[in-house]
Order: C-alpha cells, then structure tokens, then sequence
C-alpha cells in the first residue's frame, strides 16, 4: 500500500467534501428566502391584495434574506466556535474529560503518558496534555486550534483493553490528526453544524411563541386565523433547518471517514506496525461496550472520536 497516495487521494476528497457542505447552506438560504416569500404572498392574499407565483422573486427580500440569514448561520458558528475557543482542553472537558497529571503513579495511566510521549517524538510534535475520559468503551480523539492547544482524549476503557502495541497504533492515529490540521477542520464544524442549528431554533422559537398568542388571544376569530402566515413560517423554517443538519451530519461524517484513512496510514508510517491499529479495530469490533460513548456531547463531537 502506497501511504502518501493515500493521504493525497483524502485531502483532495475533504476538500470537495468542504465545497458540498458550502452548498448544502446555499440550499438552506433558498429555502428560507422560499419560506418568507410565501408567507409575505399568503398575508397579501389574506388582506384582499392579488397575488401571482411570479411576485416570489423579490430582489430586496432576496438581499435581505441571504444577508440576514448568513448572518445569524455566522454568529452562530462564531460563538460555538468561541465556547471551544481555548482549543482542545475545551472539547475534552466537554466531554468529561480529566487531566492525567504527568507524575501519576497509576499503572495504565503512566502506560498512555509513555505512548504518548513515544508518538510525539515519532511525529516531531509537541508531547500535548492528556485528558481521561471514565468510560468503559474504547475510544479517542484528539482536538485544537494548533499543535500548541492540542490534546489527547482516551477513554479508560481503550488504556485498560488494548495492548501497547495497540494503544500505539490508537495514538498514531490521532497524532496524525493533529499533524495534518483536522482537528482545526474538526472544531470548525461544529461551529458551522452549530450556526445552522440555530436556523431550525429560530423556526421553533416562532411556532411556540405565536402558537401562545393564539392560545392567549380567543377573542376573535380573524385574530386567531391572522397568525397562521406566520406559523407556517415558523414550521418552515425549523424543516429548513432540520434538514441542513441532516445533510450537514451526513457531510460531516464524510469528511471524518476521508480523515480517518489519512489518519490510518500516517498511524503506520509512525508506527512501523499495522497489527497494532488493526488489533485496536478487532478489538473494538469484539468488545461488549465497542466504541459507544455515553457523554451528553457524544454525538456534537462524533467526528472527533478513533471509532464510531
């Protein structure tokens, strides 16, 4: 097996990937410029105005829409991005995450501290901060802005199952991640996956708070049937925003797997051993609990982790 043609063939196949995720959110700015247009067209017809499938394309609402809706996908990506903005020491307690003190006297502890420093010099990276994770399954990740914010996230269960060749192989592999910058692409998508999220939210926020002011509002018939434009916004937009999560989650996990056969075969050149990655994935495949985490943010950060 040729591993530099390996890693090639992955950055060229994460970089269009990246391209596919940009165009799943023009397609949630048209669906939301969609959403408005209708509703703007279902109150006009509601006042006695005349309404004509042409009058959908409105220059102004379209300006107003692609800007106000990159905006607030923006603003969102921007302070999730923010939250985890002290690099990987962030996502790792995040996660529930604790630090292994360098001078620890536990047994498996001191084994990944030792494989970590073994990968570090293998690598030529800074030996980074590792943090435990008190959990029964095996697994890894590793996260940060940069070699200097990076850090190691293993679960006990990956120490205490694997062999050191095979913890070798695990840690390989996630030091590869921080060498070839995934774990920046990694956080970035959260952010972006986050910034979209908020466009459903934003439609929910909508139906329940109009939903109310009908329940509150019983007066009158036309007042209750007034509101109805605007719910059905509301319900748009949490579909529009729904599915651009799906579609991102797909995406994402797309350009996890193209990462990880990256990862793969930069875990053997460091290693000179492909038993011990492949005993890990063996294992993994045969062991009672796998590779499941139990973390509330298990599933935010599925991208970072070894295994699924």
């Amino acid at each position: 097996m040729d591993f530099f043609e390996s890693q090639d063939v992955a950055r060229r196949k994460t970089s269009l990937l990246v391209v596919y995720y940009m165009l799943a959110v023009a397609l949630i700015i048209v669906g939301v410029y969609l959403a408005f247009a209708a509703t703007f067209l279902g109150v006009q017809a509601k006042t006695g105005g005349e309404t004509d499938i042409t009058q959908l394309w409105n220059p102004l609402l379209a300006l107003c829409v692609v800007g106000g809706t990159l905006a607030i996908v923006l603003l969102g990506s921007v302070f999730k991005i923010a939250q985890l903005s002290s690099g990987g020491e962030s996502v790792a307690r995040m996660l529930g995450g604790r630090p292994v003190e360098p001078h620890t006297n536990d047994p498996q502890e001191r084994k990944v501290l030792n494989v970590v420093e073994e990968m570090a010099i293998a690598s030529g990276i800074p030996v980074p901060p590792v943090f435990m994770m008190d959990e029964a399954s095996i697994n890894a990740f590793a996260a940060g802005f940069s070699t200097s914010t990076a850090v190691i996230g293993v679960t006990r269960g990956c120490v205490e199952q694997l062999s050191r060749d095979e913890l070798q192989g695990v840690m390989a592999h996630e030091f590869s991640h921080i060498l070839n910058g995934d774990m920046r692409l990694n956080i970035r998508l959260i952010g972006v996956l986050h910034g979209i999220l908020i466009i459903a939210l934003i439609g929910y926020g909508i139906v329940r708070t109009t939903a109310g002011s009908r329940h509150r509002s019983r007066s009158s018939n036309d007042k209750n049937g007034g509101n109805m434009p605007i719910v059905v916004l509301g319900i748009v937009l949490m579909a529009v925003g729904y599915i651009g999560v799906f579609f991102g989650k797909l995406i994402k996990s797309a350009v996890s797997r193209q990462r990880e056969f990256l990862a793969d075969a930069s875990a053997v050149q460091f290693t000179r051993n492909p038993q011990g990655i492949g005993g890990a994935l063996k294992k993994i495949g045969g062991f009672a609990d796998g590779s499941r985490m139990d973390s509330s943010h298990a599933e935010e950060a599925r991208h970072f982790f070894f295994a699924n």
